[in-house]
């Protein structure tokens, strides 16, 4: 798949929110794309996915089959989650709930299966966004920030999917701003900035902007914690507990 010349703006008088993007997505490749906040990343996501389209250029060779998991999955619907993953399975083509059913498992939504989607949780909705994705193993994945209220197990799932979809050959296209996806082998970093997309290697060196804040907390408090650190974009590097003297 690849951006030729791609530009595009909200508004016909308003700024460019990105301009002149070439850039080329091969079979198989994991793109992390990175940025600050408001920088571009999610309109690039939703070009790639077909959400949005360029105002110029174009994006060409996109497979047939896209899974789009956008940051907030749109849980306004009036369907309990079994009904909603079950037409979406109908609008790829499958019959029967094989699919429905195995991804229900896999991310753990098995009590919520007759729950409504307006009912779920945050981080539960967004488990029902990332399995509709996966119904049918897609030659294109775009991930927006897919871990924003996860749990736990379903965070160390995604890498696990991801590695599963470029193995069947497709690509993988995720915003990360949690590091845990850039560490994956071969996987290819873009940086969104001043409406430009630059691919790893061609961007200008500069000294990091972050430095490493070691933090003492209860016990108890340690998965609270974490989670407000997480949750304010901080990136959690490990945690030990403290020796006794």
């Amino acid at each position: 798949m690849r951006f030729d010349d791609v530009w595009f703006r909200y508004a016909r008088r308003a700024g460019w929110t990105l301009r002149t993007v070439d850039a080329t997505v091969e079979p198989g490749a994991t793109v992390v794309v990175l940025g600050r906040n408001s920088a571009g990343k999610s309109t690039l996501l939703q070009l790639a996915a077909g959400v949005l389209r360029p105002v110029h250029g174009a994006v060409r060779g996109r497979p047939p089959v896209v899974g789009w998991v956008p940051e907030r999955f749109p849980a306004d619907q009036p369907f309990t989650t079994e009904q909603y993953l079950t037409r979406m399975a109908a609008l790829r083509g499958l019959r029967g709930g094989a699919a429905t059913d195995r991804w229900i498992e896999r991310l753990g939504l098995g009590e919520h299966r007759y729950t409504r989607l307006a009912d779920l949780s945050k981080g539960t909705a967004q488990k029902v966004g990332l399995a509709q994705a996966l119904l049918v193993t897609p030659g294109l994945l775009v991930l927006d920030e897919p871990w924003e209220g996860l749990d736990s197990a379903a965070r160390t799932l995604i890498p696990q999917v991801v590695g599963e979809v470029t193995a069947a050959g497709g690509a993988v296209l995720v915003s990360d701003h949690r590091g845990e996806i850039a560490g994956l082998p071969h996987a290819i970093r873009w940086t969104v900035a001043d409406g430009t997309v630059t691919p790893a290697g061609d961007e200008p060196r500069e000294e990091p902007d972050e430095v490493v804040v070691e933090v003492a907390v209860r016990r108890t408090d340690a998965d609270h914690t974490m989670a407000r650190l997480r949750a304010d974009g901080h990136r959690v590097l490990g945690v030990r507990a403290e020796r006794a003297r």
